[in-house]
């Protein structure tokens, strides 16, 4: 049975009647471009297959009945109110579309999920892009996908209390089966730029370390604040208006604290144009060193690695990977690592021993394939 035929059986059985539909939104993982998002600068995610599935169907009576096949129970509250734990994020969505001005009541919702949670592959967008597309659905709203993006944001930041950017929802809402997103978070104009790693006898990898992180957590505001902060002192309105040629001194006039933060954001946002113009160009071997250079910055300037993150990007690098990188926002979660086909199963395998040494959990393993954005999919 399919998780989309899993989520409308189980609707049924909650609820006792059919749904009206099922949709279903993505998680993600970020090929290259990490914390430029906060700073309006450039990213370049791609959709992965496990993703989200909301069987959803409306009420008259202005009630959310909000049901996860993950927690027990149904949680009840007025459409336009907060709701507890998980149920935060659904709720958040139908407050952000009231706050918008769309006419959106109450609503029955079952969720089901393969999103791995905590991994950094956002799983929490993968729910707020899925609920927002099925409300979208239910109600005719006519939202383009770039709309249900945005709300999906601003749901997570002013009602979950997540300061998070804006390249996760953009990546589960708008991504297309077979590419990368390069997204420009500023404008929110993006181009969907090829990504054939079969045909070239490629394979991108996750390693979801089984590290949990907490986004929400004080390190990860700190940075951002620490950023916001540079962009003030060099009287710019975010980092990604400092030029590369200009870093050094730009470098130079910021607080010591601060210089790790504002290296890391202008040579990521030279790494994504890099990366861009190798996917442009169909040289995808080209972009390993790209992403382990990535990690370095990652780990040494805006200090948001973990030994285990550490590990599996030298792991795989020594067993021959082509590049590897932290994906996400870091203190866990999971590598992306770019791999010639033929070796894909010894890197996995020296991953997966370099933990075992280390007496640290088994790690998951797993390809990333490019796969389609939030869709309708019963």
């Amino acid at each position: 049975m399919t998780t989309a035929a899993r989520a409308a059986t189980a609707f049924r059985a909650r609820y006792g009647t059919g749904c009206a539909g099922v949709w279903a939104a993505p998680g993600r993982v970020n090929l290259i471009g990490e914390y430029t998002d906060l700073n309006e600068g450039w990213v370049l995610p791609l959709a992965l297959p496990h993703a989200t599935y909301v069987a959803a169907r409306p009420r008259a009576d202005g009630v959310l009945h909000l049901h996860s096949a993950a927690a027990p129970g149904v949680v009840r509250v007025r459409a336009g109110d907060p709701a507890p734990g998980w149920a935060a994020y659904p709720a958040a969505v139908v407050r952000a579309l009231h706050e918008a001005g769309a006419a959106v009541g109450g609503a029955d919702l079952h969720v089901e999920s393969d999103v791995p949670t905590g991994a950094g592959l956002s799983s929490s967008a993968a729910l707020l892009v899925a609920t927002a597309l099925a409300l979208d659905g239910l109600y005719g709203l006519g939202l383009a996908r770039e709309d249900i993006a945005r709300l999906a944001r601003h749901a997570e930041n002013a009602h979950v209390g997540v300061p998070c950017g804006v390249m996760d929802q953009t990546a589960s809402a708008c991504c297309t089966e077979g590419h990368a997103l390069h997204l420009d978070t500023r404008h929110l104009t993006y181009r969907q730029l090829p990504l054939p790693l079969a045909a070239q006898g490629l394979r991108l990898l996750v390693v979801d370390t089984g590290v949990t992180h907490a986004v929400g957590a004080g390190e990860y505001a700190r940075r951002r604040d620490g950023c916001h902060e540079a962009a003030r002192v060099l009287g710019v309105r975010a980092l990604r208006d400092v030029p590369y040629e200009e870093l050094e001194p730009a470098t130079a006039a910021v607080p010591p604290q601060l210089r790790g933060l504002l290296r890391h954001v202008v040579e990521e946002n030279r790494r994504v144009a890099a990366v861009a113009a190798l996917l442009t160009a169909g040289d995808l071997r080209a972009v390993g060193p790209w992403l382990t250079a990535g990690h370095r910055s990652l780990r040494d300037g805006f200090r948001v690695s973990c030994p285990e993150l550490d590990l599996a990007v030298a792991a795989a690098c020594a067993a021959g990977a082509l590049g590897a990188r932290m994906t996400g926002a870091g203190f866990g979660g999971s590598v992306v690592v770019l791999v010639e086909e033929a070796g894909a199963d010894e890197v996995g395998r020296a991953v997966r021993d370099a933990f075992a040494t280390a007496g640290f959990r088994p790690p998951r393993v797993f390809p990333a394939v490019a796969a389609a954005g939030a869709r309708r999919v019963a």
